[in-house]
């Protein structure tokens, strides 16, 4: 039970009590994704690598978690309202059938850009699509207007309680599930190393709150395509940057670090490696490989992290949230060039 006395705001910083409480909220809602194990990844990367498989997760990403999260913490009068957010693909879909579940009206603004299979995800659900340009401050400006006219409740991608809160759940189930066999957490921890890509923050934020309530000593360690990388430099220097323009194929990772998110990963988050789109893909190519199941660009770039930096990691236990499998079908052969096949 949260020791808090009133319900999670969207400004407020979540606690590992509040990932909690959002685990039993989403419980029968949100599945229980399973973790993946491969011999020869782990032999490749030098050292134990588990796989939370989130692309199995409803809507195709770890993004229902915290969409869930947010559209199930609704009293009856935000509700009847409805729910705005913005999103390239994932989280729209997401909250779309968070809000089609619950009966909720949902509006999604959608950068032109975003691919075709998201925003089809997104109108399949039943929400409203409302377009806009890519860049950030265009997502923002649409969004006000959207809320304006709707007085709707903001379900923010990742600058919310909420949804972080939700997103945790998914590093609650992977130290559950990787506890090693007979030998007591207060001795050993379930993994040395919690994963996830950084974009937004809020899986991010998620993973480090449950990884570091859990057990202080795990390490949290993001990964961040080198063509968007606000996030690491943000984190460098202790500044937010935002404005600039992302320049790479993994779609989900163009966001910038919000408030709220920028200051919990400058508590919790060690490091952010940076890969190229090139070793993104070729990680992606061997988890399709290897684990036999479909991720997006987005979800390889920290396996991708961690082949680049096999010295790093090397004997740990290393856990990565394979955030998403929603790849656009029509666009691989034009990404499959950038790392073409080699033998590993």
């Amino acid at each position: 039970m949260s020791s808090r006395s009133q319900p999670l705001r969207r400004e407020d910083t979540p606690t590992i009590d509040d990932v909690r409480d959002a685990a039993a909220r989403i419980a029968g809602i949100a599945h229980v994704t399973p973790l993946l194990r491969s011999r020869s990844l782990d032999a490749l990367a030098g050292c134990e690598l588990f796989f939370k498989a989130e692309n199995q997760q409803r809507a195709g990403a770890f993004k229902f978690r915290g969409a869930a999260n947010a559209v199930y913490s609704l009293d009856a009068e935000q509700a009847a309202r409805g729910v705005v957010t913005q999103s390239s693909g994932n989280h729209g879909a997401a909250v779309a059938l968070a809000c089609r579940l619950r009966g909720v009206p949902c509006t999604v603004v959608v950068p032109h850009a975003a691919p075709r299979i998201k925003r089809e995800a997104i109108a399949r659900n039943g929400a409203r699509i409302v377009d806009c340009e890519v860049a950030q401050s265009a997502r923002d400006e649409a969004t006000a207007r959207v809320l304006a006219d709707t007085g709707g409740e903001l379900v923010h991608p990742y600058n919310d309680a909420r949804v972080i809160a939700g997103q945790g759940t998914a590093t609650l189930e992977l130290l559950q599930q990787a506890c090693r066999r007979g030998k007591p957490r207060e001795t050993t921890p379930a993994l040395d190393v919690v994963m996830a890509p950084l974009s937004g923050g809020g899986l991010m934020s998620g993973t480090a709150i449950a990884a570091k309530g859990i057990d202080a000593r795990t390490r949290v360690i993001a990964a961040e395509p080198d063509g968007a990388s606000d996030g690491h430099d943000s984190l460098k220097s202790g500044t937010r940057i935002t404005g600039r323009t992302a320049n790479t194929i993994s779609d989900g990772l163009r966001a910038e670090l919000g408030p709220l998110t920028f200051a919990i990963l400058r508590e919790h988050c060690e490091d952010v490696l940076l890969v190229s789109d090139a070793e993104t893909v070729a990680a992606m190519r061997l988890v399709w490989d290897r684990l036999k199941v479909v991720i997006e660009p987005s979800c390889a770039v920290p396996l991708a992290a961690v082949l680049k930096h096999r010295e790093r990691f090397a004997g740990l236990r290393v856990g990565i949230i394979l955030s998403g499998g929603n790849v656009d079908l029509d666009a691989l052969p034009g990404l499959l060039a950038l790392a073409p096949h080699t033998a590993a």
